[in-house]
C-alpha cells in the first residue's frame, strides 16, 4: 500500500496550457537592485525607502503570482510611478546612478542597465502586459475555458476593446516619449522584446484586435450594412498588415518572438477571409456578369485563405509555448460556416459565367479605408511632490559607511 500512495504522489500534474484570445507578451518582473546603496547620501532617506520599498513590493508580489494578481499590482504601480519619474528628470542628475535589473517569469533572461529611463520602460511594458492579459480574460470566460463554445458578453467585448486600446496608448508612449531619450549605446542593450519594431507591432495588433471585436459586434447588429463590415474587415486587415511589417524587420529569437510572428499571421489571414468574403457580397449585387465573376472569385480567395488562417492558428499554438486550439467566436464563427457555404451556392450558381468569361478571372482589389481606432492617450502622473528639493535634508555619511556600502553592493 505504501508503495501505491508513493507511486501516486509522485504522478506529474496535467500541464496547465493556456488559451490565448488576445496575444500577450512574455511578463518581465524586477529583479533585486541595490537602489539604497546607490542613492544614499544623494537623496533624503525617506524618499529613498519610498522608492526602494515600493520596487521590492512590485517584485514580490509578481514573483508569487507571476504577474497574475493584476488587483494588488496595480495599485503599487500607479504609487511607483511617481516616485520613479523623479529619477528621470535631468536636473535632479540621477539618471544612470542605478542599475536596474529586471528578468523574465520564466526567469530565463535578465536584463540589468543603469538607465532610469529603462526602468520607466519596463514598469510601462508591464503595465502593457497586464492590460492585454485582462482584455484576454475578459474574451475566455472561466467557464467556457477549454470548450468547444466559447459565449462572450457585449459588455465583456466593449471592455476588452477599450483595454486594447489603453494597451496600444501604454506602447506608443514607450516609443515616442521613453524610447528617445535612451542614449542609442544603452538602447543597444535593450532587451529584444523591447525593441522598438516588436512594440510599435504589439501596439498595431492591439488596434487590429479592436477592430475584430467590432466586427464581431457588428455581425450580431441587424442594423450594420454589408459596407459597414467590409470596411471593419478591410480596416482589421490594414492593421496586421501594419503589424506584420514591423515584426518581420526585428530579431525574433526571444522568448515568445517566433509564437508572436504566427499570430499576427493567422490574424492577417482571418482578416483578409473577411474582407474578401464582405467584399464578394457586396460585388455579387452588380447586375453585370463581370459582378458575379468578381464576386465568386473573392468568395473563393475567401475560402482558401480561411483554410490558410487554421494552418496558421495550429502554427501558433504549437509554437512555444504550447496553446490550446480556440474555439470559434466572435465574426469566425459565423465566417468559418458561411464562406465555405457562399463559395460553394456561388460557383455553382455561376459555374456557367465562369466556363464562359475565363478572362474576367481576375480577383479585384480590396478598398482602402482610413483607420478608425486610435491608441488611448496616456499621460504620466505628477512627480511625486517628496522630489521638491528646497525641502531636502539629506544625511551625511562618513568614508567608512561609504566603503561599507560599496562592499555590500559586490
Amino acid at each position: 500500500m505504501g508503495c501505491s500512495v508513493s507511486v501516486l504522489g509522485m504522478r506529474k500534474k496535467k500541464p496547465n496550457i493556456p488559451e490565448v484570445s488576445v496575444f500577450v507578451p512574455l511578463m518581465r518582473i524586477p529583479a533585486k537592485s541595490n537602489i539604497q546603496i546607490s542613492l544614499k547620501g544623494l537623496v533624503p532617506n525617506d524618499l529613498l525607502d519610498k522608492l526602494s520599498s515600493l520596487r521590492n513590493q512590485i517584485l514580490l508580489l509578481t514573483e508569487d503570482t507571476d504577474g497574475s494578481s493584476t488587483t494588488q499590482i496595480w495599485p503599487v504601480l500607479e504609487e511607483y510611478l511617481p516616485v520613479l519619474i523623479g529619477l528621470t528628470e535631468k536636473d535632479h542628475g540621477l539618471e544612470e546612478l542605478v542599475e536596474f535589473k529586471w528578468k523574465t517569469v520564466t526567469r530565463h533572461q535578465e536584463a540589468s542597465l543603469s538607465n532610469s529611463w529603462f526602468e520607466l520602460l519596463s514598469v510601462i511594458h508591464m503595465m502593457t502586459v497586464l492590460t492585454l492579459s485582462e482584455a484576454n480574460s475578459l474574451l475566455i470566460p472561466e467557464e467556457h475555458l477549454g470548450s468547444e463554445i466559447r459565449t462572450v458578453s457585449t459588455d465583456s467585448k466593449r471592455d476588452a476593446v477599450d483595454l486594447l486600446l489603453k494597451a496600444s496608448g501604454y506602447i506608443e508612449f514607450c516609443i515616442h516619449e521613453i524610447l528617445v531619450r535612451i542614449p542609442p549605446e544603452t538602447k543597444r542593450s535593450l532587451p529584444k522584446d523591447l525593441q522598438e519594431g516588436i512594440l510599435e507591432a504589439l501596439s498595431i495588433q492591439a488596434l487590429g484586435q479592436g477592430t475584430e471585436i467590432q466586427l464581431g459586434l457588428a455581425m450580431e447588429s441587424q442594423k450594420a450594412s454589408l459596407s459597414v463590415k467590409r470596411r471593419l474587415a478591410c480596416e482589421q486587415l490594414s492593421y496586421f498588415s501594419q503589424a506584420y511589417g514591423c515584426l518581420s524587420q526585428c530579431d525574433l529569437s526571444h522568448g515568445y518572438g517566433k509564437k508572436h510572428l504566427w499570430f499576427i499571421k493567422w490574424k492577417f489571414l482571418e482578416a483578409k477571409a473577411a474582407a474578401y468574403y464582405y467584399h464578394g457580397l457586396i460585388m455579387d449585387k452588380g447586375t453585370d456578369p463581370s459582378s458575379s465573376i468578381s464576386a465568386v472569385c473573392c468568395f473563393a480567395a475567401a475560402e482558401e485563405l480561411l483554410t490558410e488562417s487554421k494552418k496558421a492558428c495550429l502554427s501558433f499554438c504549437l509554437a512555444n509555448p504550447v496553446s490550446r486550439i480556440p474555439p470559434f467566436w466572435g465574426s469566425m464563427k459565423y465566417l468559418n460556416q458561411k464562406i465555405p457555404e457562399v463559395a460553394l451556392k456561388k460557383s455553382q450558381m455561376y459555374g456557367y459565367l465562369l466556363e464562359q468569361e475565363k478572362g474576367l478571372q481576375v480577383l479585384p482589389d480590396l478598398p482602402e479605408f482610413q483607420l478608425s481606432l486610435r491608441p488611448n492617450d496616456y499621460r504620466l502622473p505628477e512627480m511625486d511632490p517628496a522630489w521638491d528639493r528646497e525641502s531636502w535634508e539629506i544625511e551625511s555619511q562618513t568614508l567608512k559607511e561609504h566603503l561599507k556600502d560599496q562592499e555590500d553592493m559586490y
